[in-house]
Parts: structure tokens; C-alpha cells; sequence
């Protein structure tokens, strides 16, 4: 009784010193972090203790059945179809487009497993100490948008299952003026996802594997019952799997690569941040099982997408892309109901984890970086699911905002190069080899020069980005934006020309003007990085919020 009433008591005074004082909401300087003392960070950005290496093989498996088994990967195959492609041109493009993000994904995530640090941390070594946060600002930009969409985009599954409930909710009359731009019904999803959202956001990163891998478990047997319900339904039809392209020549052929650029950029994100998550890697080895399972489980998916999708055509008399669509569909009966219900409840947890593993933890990992006296991971969750989900206006995005939109998605063409480099330094130019203490010094080598920037990744970074822009920007405007055919055809190419020839560029100039102070490494940083290791407690759980 006494240990609660002085809890309670504790719990008042934090609550009213943080209410009254600024000040009471920095965090704590962690003794045992490797930043020298005019350095602020605190442990969320130290690398993960050994006892909180618990990701295995099975945990990054679980994670890509978190991110790929989605609405969005279901419908990718099918719309590529239906945009005059063939169905084996859509297979194709789902396993290429699946080796184009493993192979990044994999050579990056192999600094988190062996070091233990996150991306923000890690990119350090490449772009500078001060230019890095130039990265780390961008991908911040682009997870904080994304998560507020994507969590717009999981009102479909409220919806769902609140009709199979209560099949009245669907004419749920509308009171919200028409410059809300939501309506009533709406706005109860929305509302509903986010305080289903929230409790999982809260999750500490090493323990986010148990969910991923609840969700492995689920998604792919209602998947496969969706299939062979619509299969069923529509007689048996493989009509789908004969369907021949409509478009031929070079046009077909800038189709294919635009098509796979746009497939191989959606998760893009992750080959550059993939630290974030390998850095809790229980061995170096465990996230090589991402090489051969991540284009398996695209091309897994998009099978799945392009049959219900071909079936669909014989039970509604039209293509139906969305599962969920698919799922409402069979409210007329109360077993019907049921499992609609069933379904969605899975689909809403796929959304969920795809919203976590894809866009809260990067948005949180870059704002400990960013403001390391503010935040850390816990806190900055909640900043996204405030300021993401609600500050965002995401009904007014999607509604209205389609140069925006398109603006977004093409910003995304900053992480090809992003990547490369990164691949380039760690593999090329320092053979594997970090410096881990002087990534965390502001004036240690990692600085490269006065203004912190190494201006070799500051050259190639630019000059493959500028020729991308014309590609923009008549993306973002096409009625008013004109280019040469030359400039579209090396846009709609814009991820690989970025990643390729970031690499490329980015070694050749280590190679020709080399930063040597920054390629040694003593044994003493070695040592300190272990000691500092075994010491650290990551503040996911244990810094107070």
C-alpha cells in the first residue's frame, strides 16, 4: 500500500513538473554513452546491450511478412496488369523488383548486425558528422508523411469491420460540413485506428518481433482462403495468368523499367534504414536469411493479388483490386459476417505492422538523433501518432493534394543515392570497418573538415539527384512542366540510376581523393565500443517518458 501511494505521489509530481517547466522534459545524459560530454545524446542512439540482441533469422522473416503482406503489396501485380503490362511482365517485375530492394537492404543492415547502431548513427561515416543530418532530415520528412497516410489508408479495415457488425454503419448519415473534407463515418475509423494503433506503437523495438510474428502467422492462411473462396466463386477461371500486354516496342519497354523503378522505390525506405531494426540482431548472419525471402514473399504476394484479382472480374462483373472491397462483399449472410469480420481484423493488424515496421520507428530513430535532449524512441512514437496522424490532415492529403502526393512519392528518389553510398563507404572504401566511438564525436575524424561534410558524398549526391528534378517536377505538374524525352525515360528509371551510380561514383572518388584520417581505427576504440556496450541500457523501456 505504502509502494503505491508513493508511486502515485512520484507520478504527481513528474506529471506537474512537466506541466509547469520545460525544462522537466529533458532526458537524462547517459553515463555510458560513447559521445564525449559536450556531446548530447542519450541511449536510445548507443549501440543495443547484449541483452537486448534478440532478433534472429525467424524475427527479420517475421518483420518482411510484417511489411510486404499489406493491401498495398496485394494490389501492386494486379494494377501493373491492368497498366498494359502482361502477367508474367508482373512477375517478373515483383522478383526483380524484390533482388533491387534485398540486396541494398541486406549489405546495409550488415552495420546494424555487427556494430549495433542505427541508421542515423551509421551514415555518419560516409556523409560526415554534420551532413548526415541532412539524411537523416529527409528520411524523417518522408516517414512522418507516410505514416500519416498510411494510417488514413487503414480506415478501410475499421470500416470493414464495424459493418460486419453492425451492417447499419455503412449509411451511417454524414454531419461534418463539406470543408472537413471527412465525413462522420470517416472520422470514427480514423479515430478508432489510432487508439488501436497506439498501444502497439509503444512496443520496444527488440520486442516488436513477437507481433511481426503474430502477424506471419495470420496473414498468410486468411490470405490463401481469400484466394480459393474467389477462385471458387468465379468457376475456376486462370484467365488472368494469359493475359498478354497491350503496349509493344520502346514503349513496353520504358513501361517495364518505369514499372519496376516505381515497385523497387515503395520500399526503398527500408534499404537504407535498415539498421534501425538489424541492429538488435542476435548474430551478423541472422538477417542474411532478407537476401533470398524478400523477393520471394513479393512475388508470394503479387501471385495472390493477380488471382483474386482475375477472379474478382467473374463474381462482380469488374476488377476489384482491393481485398477489403472483397471482404465486404460478403455481409449478406451472418457467417458471411463472420468472417468478414475475421479477415479484417487480420488486414487491420497487417496495416498496423506495416505502419510500425515502415515509418514509426524511422520517424523516432531521426528524431532521437535530430533532438536527442527531447526525445527519445518512446516519445518520439507518440510525437508521430499526434502529429503524424492528426497535424498531418490526412483526409485533406489524399482528398485534394495530388501534386503534393506526387511530390512525395518522387522525393523518395533522394534514397537510391542515400543507399549507395552507404553501400560504397562500408564495403568499398572501409572494408567493413567503423570507428564506432568517433561516429558519436562531432569533432573526431567522422568530421572530415570544418563544416562536418564530407564533400565526396555532397558532389555524388547531388549530381546524380539534379538530373533527376526536371523527372519531378513534371511529375508534380505535368500540364505545366515540359522535358526533353530523355529526361522522363532517366526518371522513370530514377531509383537504379541513383543507387547505381552513387556507388560507382562515390568509390571512384574515395579512391582518387582519399580521406585517410578517417580510415584508421585503433584498438582502443574497439575496446571502448565493447565496454560501452555491455554498460548501456537502451531507453526504449527504461528512460522514463
Amino acid at each position: 500500500m505504502n509502494f503505491a501511494r508513493e508511486r502515485l505521489h512520484t507520478v504527481a509530481r513528474e506529471v506537474k513538473a512537466k506541466s509547469t517547466s520545460l525544462e522537466a522534459w529533458k532526458l537524462p545524459k547517459n553515463t555510458s554513452s560513447l559521445a564525449p560530454d559536450y556531446v548530447w545524446t542519450n541511449a536510445d542512439q548507443d549501440p543495443v546491450p547484449p541483452e537486448k540482441q534478440t532478433w534472429t533469422a525467424w524475427s527479420f522473416a517475421g518483420y518482411w511478412f510484417s511489411d510486404l503482406f499489406n493491401v498495398t503489396g496485394w494490389q501492386i501485380a494486379s494494377s501493373t496488369i491492368l497498366n498494359g503490362l502482361g502477367t508474367t511482365d508482373a512477375i517478373l517485375i515483383a522478383l526483380l523488383a524484390g533482388f533491387c530492394n534485398a540486396v541494398p537492404t541486406v549489405l546495409n543492415g550488415a552495420i546494424g548486425s555487427k556494430y549495433h547502431i542505427p541508421f542515423p548513427v551509421a551514415i555518419r561515416s560516409s556523409f560526415g558528422y554534420w551532413f548526415s543530418y541532412f539524411a537523416v532530415v529527409s528520411r524523417c520528412i518522408l516517414a512522418l508523411f507516410w505514416f500519416s497516410l498510411q494510417g488514413y489508408s487503414g480506415c478501410s479495415s475499421i470500416e470493414a469491420i464495424i459493418v460486419a457488425i453492425w451492417p447499419s454503419f455503412a449509411s451511417l448519415p454524414n454531419n461534418l460540413p463539406e470543408s472537413a473534407g471527412i465525413t462522420t463515418k470517416t472520422m470514427v475509423c480514423y479515430l478508432i485506428y489510432n487508439i488501436f494503433q497506439f498501444p502497439l506503437l509503444l512496443i520496444p523495438t527488440h520486442k516488436l518481433q513477437w507481433l511481426f510474428l503474430a502477424k506471419a502467422i495470420l496473414v498468410p492462411p486468411m490470405v490463401l482462403g481469400m484466394t480459393i473462396w474467389t477462385c471458387l466463386r468465379a468457376g475456376g477461371s486462370i484467365e488472368i495468368f494469359q493475359v498478354q500486354p497491350t503496349v509493344f516496342g520502346t514503349d513496353r519497354v520504358w513501361l517495364w523499367l518505369g514499372t519496376l523503378t516505381s515497385v523497387t522505390g515503395g520500399y526503398s525506405t527500408i534499404a537504407v534504414n535498415i539498421p534501425d531494426f538489424s541492429r538488435f540482431s542476435k548474430s551478423q548472419g541472422a538477417q542474411w536469411i532478407q537476401l533470398p525471402l524478400i523477393p520471394f514473399l513479393k512475388v508470394f504476394v503479387s501471385l495472390f493479388g493477380i488471382i483474386c484479382t482475375g477472379a474478382s472480374i467473374h463474381i462482380y462483373g469488374q476488377y476489384v483490386w482491393d481485398p477489403l472491397k472483397i471482404v465486404s462483399s460478403w455481409g449478406t449472410t451472418p457467417g458471411g459476417r463472420f468472417l468478414a469480420f475475421v479477415c479484417a481484423v487480420i488486414w487491420l493488424i497487417a496495416q498496423v505492422c506495416t505502419n510500425i515496421s515502415a515509418n514509426s520507428i524511422s520517424f523516432a530513430n531521426d528524431m532521437t538523433t535530430l533532438f536527442p535532449k527531447w526525445f527519445n524512441i518512446r516519445r518520439g512514437v507518440v510525437f508521430a501518432s499526434l502529429v503524424g496522424a492528426w497535424g498531418l490532415v490526412p483526409w485533406k492529403i489524399n482528398k485534394a493534394a495530388g501534386s503534393l502526393l506526387s511530390f512525395m512519392s518522387g522525393y523518395a528518389i533522394i534514397l537510391g543515392p542515400f543507399a549507395g553510398i552507404m553501400v560504397a563507404d562500408y564495403y568499398l572504401v572501409r572494408r567493413r570497418e567503423l570507428d564506432v566511438i568517433e561516429l558519436y564525436d562531432s569533432r573526431g575524424k567522422y568530421r572530415y573538415n570544418k563544416f562536418g561534410v564530407n564533400w565526396r558524398a555532397f558532389l555524388v549526391f547531388f549530381s546524380v539527384f539534379i538530373p533527376l528534378v526536371p523527372g519531378l517536377a513534371r511529375v508534380v505538374s505535368p500540364s505545366n512542366v515540359s522535358i526533353d524525352i530523355g529526361l522522363r525515360h532517366l526518371y522513370s528509371i530514377s531509383w537504379l540510376f541513383g543507387f547505381i551510380t552513387s556507388l560507382v561514383s562515390y568509390f571512384l572518388l574515395m579512391k582518387i581523393f582519399p580521406a585517410k584520417s578517417t580510415m584508421a581505427r585503433s584498438q582502443s576504440s574497439i575496446e571502448g565500443v565493447e565496454d560501452a556496450i555491455s554498460q548501456t541500457i537502451v531507453g526504449d523501456d527504461k528512460e522514463k517518458a
